[in-house]
């Protein structure tokens, strides 16, 4: 009995995470789809430049990569329900970083090679996401760890980046 029941959990959980990893990605392709056709639209009635955006996102993104890294082993509580949405979808998949360089990249290679290019990154964490429970097991607690660190230090690098070009872009430097 006790096996049907540890199956049946394995299940529900298996059930679970592909919800949340499904959610995750059609909120992220929502969020950017919507920001590539709106987002200059929006900026120009707020009166918002790329610039203020890029700045405004690397100081979230920062502050994102502080916490992790300052606190990682405080656990939020964060609603299954929402998950998928907050914060995984969104800022994860799709945040400040991503939007701002969809944006940029209008201008150089058009609307078609940064749909593509942002329908792939969000694919490419879909796989990575379903696939977290391998690496997991692969990498151990202390790797799990060190790779969080990591990518919280590279996340806080990317924040600080697009501060400095932000900022660059305020003064037309």
């Amino acid at each position: 009995m006790s096996h049907l029941l540890k199956g049946l959990r394995k299940r529900k959980n298996q059930e679970l995470s592909f919800r949340i990893i499904f959610q995750s990605m059609l909120t992220a392709i929502c969020l950017a789809v919507g920001f590539i056709f709106l987002g200059k639209i929006v900026f120009k009635l707020l009166g918002v430049t790329l610039g203020d955006f890029m700045v405004a996102g690397g100081a979230i993104l920062f502050c994102i990569a502080i916490m992790d890294i300052i606190n990682p082993g405080k656990k939020r509580r964060i609603p299954s329900n929402e998950l998928g949405v907050v914060p995984l979808g969104t800022p994860l998949i799709v945040g400040p970083a991503v939007l701002t360089t969809s944006l940029i990249i209008i201008g150089e290679y058009g609307l078609y090679a940064t749909l593509f290019s942002v329908l792939a990154n969000v694919i490419l964490a879909g796989i990575v996401f379903s696939l977290s429970g391998i690496l997991i097991r692969l990498l151990g607690e202390a790797g799990s760890k060190a790779l969080s660190k990591i990518t919280s230090l590279l996340l806080a690098a990317i924040a600080i980046m697009m501060i400095r070009k932000g900022v660059a872009q305020i003064f037309n430097l």
